[in-house]
């Protein structure tokens, strides 16, 4: 992996001089000399997205930096998602990533983020990762790297071809194509096969059921469970129990007395010595209680050969990866844990020197192999060829023992064939092939195993004096910004979710009325229809006239309805339109206008009234003669598929949408009559919104009322630290080159309390400071 130097905590791009830094600033220096004018050319970005095509991978998001650092002319490729006109023009790539917060945190605090919103164009949803630093380089694609000495001619390509994957037990097992985690938990026969307590068996008479019974989607949480045992006088029985959750964070690693006298500690392996376990008063139950309350309804539990620990713990659940079957190999064989984390994720567990095996540590290793597997998909798995590795190693294990028995005058003086340096051809390393150093600034530092590790000690502020000396001296810059861990702990997600879900009802929820005894209540669903998509109407008969409360789905149908039906005839009554009065509601006026600015719907344009018959095609046809009109996105219930009756126009030129405006509001299409508006979330946030607009807080109620507690207590403070970061990112992005390309990242968030998507700002830097688009 390419080094980067540590300066103060901070890494700063190793060598100078003639490298990467050097030729900028000489560029600098030849540009002063010319009279400061800009370039000939100036790189510009394009990207399509809009509606329904924003979520982006981290793989595609690795594949656009490695493209805008390195170019054609080092064999990357345009990324698939979107363009980048004269790369070699870019001056750099900073990437600003705002450690552990996501598209949530974007939202809740809008109005804070003043610079993003009104200078990133381009945006879209990032689906969370494991890892993220290490996917963001790359880092999680492993593959074997020969040393200076070779293998021999049979190992000395590691990698197989294409047409040998066809015959790897990995790919005959899963395919080659990725899939979510429910494609690898074992099914009921397969846990029957291979010695899985079964709910209902004759052998599990006793067992602990977990009660995990709701039904698993690709997001539900990991877990990762290793325990060691002792030899008793009744057998095999459990002595240490491990629990990680998803980002390897150790939530249970507790000794447990068993039942029977102990008679072999197997201390070499389990670790356990008759000293640690003579104060413990833990036994099985208590074990069994915590685990059951630990896990949620939809846990997925991962391990390595995890029946042996289910077994020991006597405890029966339902939803399990078995990373020794997950690795296939042929004719039933298992590869060891110890090895496939050498191998996949490049790190060495079970070491000779530690006394015994660490559970939790085992536990995790299990865990990430599983979200390796998973995000990697079977084809990159395959590709690692396993076997070879496994084959090389024992090989020079072999060698050397057998060098090792020589006598020590006649051994001879020569270099070992070793097995391959397991190492990660990253982004880094893509860099340092053309002379470039990487410039990594911020709390987490990514070790060569991938693991990030923290130093709390650095400010934001120190981190934004380092970035403003060394940003512009490199062509490749990450900065880490973080919150106080208080301020993003996982706990706090679900009140914090809570809050937005409640916002945005009240923003898509409208007040009508007053109408008289016995209106017509379809008349009043048919008019304000004609504004978007309706989720819900219902008579309110608190009032002393009846009132309508319509929830819409979409937020420019609610805005249109305030808008155009305040004070109009409806239903025979004169009517008043509005939102419902709550403390949350107070700034939702200039929310919405500041959605309205937000440079992403420039050229946005809104209409509904449309009949759910028309197609794509019947639109296009309809609004073809309207000057400049780039794209069309036709919404979809997201359930059922099915198209709704409004749609978003996105023009090339400002203006444009300005004069279609006035040219569609009072238009009628095939009998219906449109009516239009100013976009106020045309893009990814359309997608998001309606999610949110669908989901139930899963916390039980008083969890939930104590969450939202805590984020209260911390909300004014939480509020200024992310205006805070909005003017770090805004001071560092003025201090940048014209021409260089800036992505700032909201990685998203993959714990037991919940899952959100990340959020992805991009631009390229032109000389008035916004985007080049």
């Amino acid at each position: 992996m390419a080094k980067a130097v540590c300066v103060n905590g901070l890494k700063r791009p190793a060598g100078g001089g003639e490298g990467a830094g050097g030729r900028l600033a000489a560029r600098k220096r030849r540009r002063k000399a010319d009279g400061g004018g800009p370039e000939e050319k100036s790189s510009r970005l394009s990207a399509a997205l809009f509606g329904e095509d924003c979520e982006i991978s981290c793989d595609q998001l690795y594949e656009l930096l490695k493209y805008a650092a390195l170019g054609k002319c080092h064999n990357a490729t345009q990324p698939s998602w979107c363009r980048i006109y004269q790369q070699s023009h870019l001056a750099g790539v900073v990437v600003v990533v705002l450690h552990e917060m996501s598209q949530l945190h974007f939202y809740k605090f809008y109005l804070q983020f003043k610079h993003l919103r009104k200078v990133f164009q381009h945006r879209f949803t990032l689906t969370p990762s494991t890892n993220f630093l290490a996917s963001l380089y790359g880092g999680a694609n492993l593959k074997p790297e020969n040393t200076a000495q070779g293998l021999t001619s049979a190992g000395s390509e590691c990698v197989p071809k294409s047409s040998d994957l066809e015959c790897d037990p990995i790919i005959r097992k899963y395919g080659e194509k990725k899939r979510g985690l429910t494609s690898y938990t074992l099914t009921l026969e397969e846990q029957k096969k291979n010695d899985y307590p079964i709910k209902g068996s004759p052998g599990c008479k006793g067992y602990i059921y977990t009660e995990c019974d709701q039904q698993r989607t690709d997001s539900s949480p990991l877990f990762g469970l290793d325990c060691e045992m002792c030899l008793t006088a009744k057998g095999s029985e459990v002595t240490r129990v491990s629990l990680v959750d998803a980002q390897g964070q150790c939530l249970l690693n507790e000794l447990v007395k068993p039942e029977g006298v102990i008679v072999n500690y197997r201390t070499r392996f389990s670790g356990i010595t008759k000293k640690m376990l003579c104060p413990v008063k833990t036994r099985l139950p208590d074990i069994q209680t915590r685990l059951k309350k630990m896990l949620p309804h939809d846990a997925v539990l991962v391990g390595h050969s995890l029946n042996s620990d289910l077994q020991a713990l006597k405890m029966i659940h339902p939803s399990v990866i078995d990373t020794s079957l997950l690795f296939a190999r042929n004719e039933g064989r298992r590869f060891k844990l110890k090895f496939l984390a050498k191998a996949v994720l490049g790190r060495e567990i079970q070491c000779e020197q530690m006394l015994g095996h660490d559970p939790a540590e085992d536990a995790r290793a299990a865990l990430e192999l599983a979200q390796y597997f998973i995000e990697q998909g079977p084809a990159k798995v395959a590709e690692l060829n396993l076997e070879m590795l496994l084959t090389t190693e024992k090989l020079a294990e072999v060698s050397q023992n057998k060098a090792a028995l020589q006598p020590q005058g006649c051994r001879v003086q020569k270099k070992l064939n070793k097995p391959p340096h397991l190492a990660k051809p990253c982004f880094l390393d893509c860099l340092q092939v053309t002379g470039q150093r990487p410039l990594l600034l911020g709390r987490q530092e990514l070790e060569s195993s991938g693991l990030c590790q923290s130093n709390l000690s650095i400010s934001n502020k120190e981190i934004l004096q380092r970035a403003l000396e060394d940003v512009p001296l490199s062509t490749f810059s990450i900065v880490q910004f973080s919150l106080d861990p208080e301020y993003v702990a996982s706990h706090l997600l679900a009140g914090l979710c809570e809050k937005v879900r409640s916002k945005l009802t009240d923003m898509l929820t409208i007040y009508v009325g007053p109408f008289e005894e016995g209106f017509c209540l379809k008349s009043v669903k048919k008019e304000f229809g004609r504004c978007g998509p309706i989720q819900s109407l219902t008579v309110v008969t608190e009032t002393y006239q009846p009132h309508v409360c319509i929830q819409y789905e979409v937020l420019e149908a609610a805005q249109l309805a305030v808008e155009s039906l305040n004070g109009a005839e409806v239903a025979g009554s004169c009517i008043k339109v509005q939102r419902p009065v709550t403390a949350a509601m107070l700034d939702s006026d200039v929310l919405i206008k500041e959605l309205e600015l937000d440079v992403e719907n420039e050229g946005v344009i809104y209409v509904a009234g449309l009949k759910k018959s028309l197609t794509e095609t019947d639109l296009k046809e309809e609004f073809s003669q309207l000057k400049d009109l780039e794209t069309l996105f036709l919404p979809k219930d997201l359930q059922s598929g099915k198209h709704r009756n409004c749609c978003f126009l996105k023009f090339q030129k400002s203006q444009s949408a300005v004069d279609a405006l006035e040219v569609i509001h009072g238009w009628t299409v095939k009998g219906s009559k449109l009516r239009s508006r100013n976009a106020l979330a045309s893009g990814h946030l359309w997608k998001w919104i309606w999610q949110m607009n669908r989901s139930d807080g899963k916390q039980g109620g008083n969890i939930l009322h104590e969450r939202m507690k805590q984020l209260s207590d911390l909300e004014q403070d939480l509020t200024k630290k992310v205006k805070k970061l909005d003017h770090h990112i805004k001071k560092l992005y003025r201090s940048l080159q014209n021409n260089t390309l800036c992505v700032v990242l909201f990685p998203g968030v993959n714990s037991m309390d919940g899952s959100q998507s990340g959020l992805g700002l991009m631009a390229i830097k032109d000389d008035g400071g916004r985007s080049a688009c």
